[in-house]
């Protein structure tokens, strides 16, 4: 972690993600390391007359992952993405209730160079299991430029993009 006021941004996004998350400190991964990541999952189930009867369920998941620098260049970010879609993919078990998986990387980054930012918003993967029947997976990437409190994603990233805006945006401070 580089900064105090880095930890404290980070920190206050982990409280608003805690809720709904389960949230791991010094996150080590094949390749790499975090300073955390936050784990989702929820599973709704229709029964027919009693429990015993599952009529349908679905499951969604999402992992994120924090990225916590100084400066973010476009090689960095690569590696970043490829190391969380590794990871976060190899996390993924379709089957027959799963709907969706995300696998989602957050920035808090001082500065940020446009390279990297050109590809932050060009960044997408979607992948489907067995023509949707066992669900379908996506990527979400969204990041926040510290120094010039401006918020960027990727198309599907709009939603932690948004949480990010929420909690360390102007009103967020």
């Amino acid at each position: 972690m580089e900064n105090t006021a880095m930890q404290e941004r980070l920190e206050k996004l982990l409280n608003a993600y805690s809720h709904r998350y389960d949230i791991e400190r010094d996150v080590v991964v094949e390749g790499g390391s975090f300073p955390a990541a936050a784990t989702f999952f929820l599973r709704d189930e229709n029964y027919l007359i009693s429990k015993k009867h599952v009529l349908s369920a679905v499951e969604n998941h999402e992992y994120m992952y924090f990225y916590v620098t100084n400066h973010l260049d476009a090689a960095t970010l690569r590696q970043q993405i490829d190391l969380t879609m590794k990871v976060g993919t190899a996390r993924v078990k379709p089957h027959k209730d799963h709907m969706s998986s995300f696998v989602t990387l957050v920035v808090l980054a001082d500065t940020i160079d446009p390279e990297a930012k050109e590809l932050i918003k060009k960044t997408r993967f979607q992948k489907y299991f067995r023509l949707a029947l066992h669900g379908w997976m996506e990527y979400h990437i969204a990041a926040m430029e510290c120094s010039t409190n401006s918020f960027l994603s990727n198309p599907a990233g709009k939603g932690a993009k948004k949480t990010l805006e929420q909690n360390l945006g102007s009103r967020g401070k």
